[in-house]
C-alpha cells in the first residue's frame, strides 16, 4: 500500500491541552510515522505518514482532539515523502 505525507496545522485552543501527547498516541494507534509540535501563538502542527486510509482517520481525530481542546480549524495538505521511522513530539 502507498504511504502517503500530510502537513497538517491545528488551530483554536489546542495548547495546553496535551494535545502533542494527544496526537502521538493516535499516530501509534493509525501506525503513523512523522512529528507534531506547537506553532507560536497559532496551533499545532503535524507531519504524518503512512496509508491514505490512517491518515484520514489521524485528521478526523485532529479536529475533535484530547478533551479540553476546542478546536477551530484543521489544514492538511499532502507533500512530499520525507521517510519518517518513529512519532516524536517536539518542543
Amino acid at each position: 500500500m502507498a504511504r502517503l505525507h500530510y502537513n497538517i496545522i491545528i488551530k483554536g485552543k489546542v495548547q495546553g491541552v496535551n494535545y502533542r501527547t494527544n496526537a502521538q498516541a493516535q499516530a501509534h494507534k493509525f501506525n503513523l510515522t512523522g512529528f507534531v509540535k506547537n506553532l507560536p501563538k497559532v496551533g499545532v502542527y503535524a507531519e504524518v505518514e503512512g496509508t491514505e486510509e490512517n491518515i484520514n482517520k489521524f485528521i478526523e481525530w485532529c479536529y475533535v482532539g484530547p478533551k479540553l481542546a476546542k478546536v477551530t480549524e484543521v489544514l492538511a495538505e499532502e507533500s512530499e515523502l520525507v521517510g519518517y521511522t518513529t512519532f516524536e513530539v517536539k518542543r
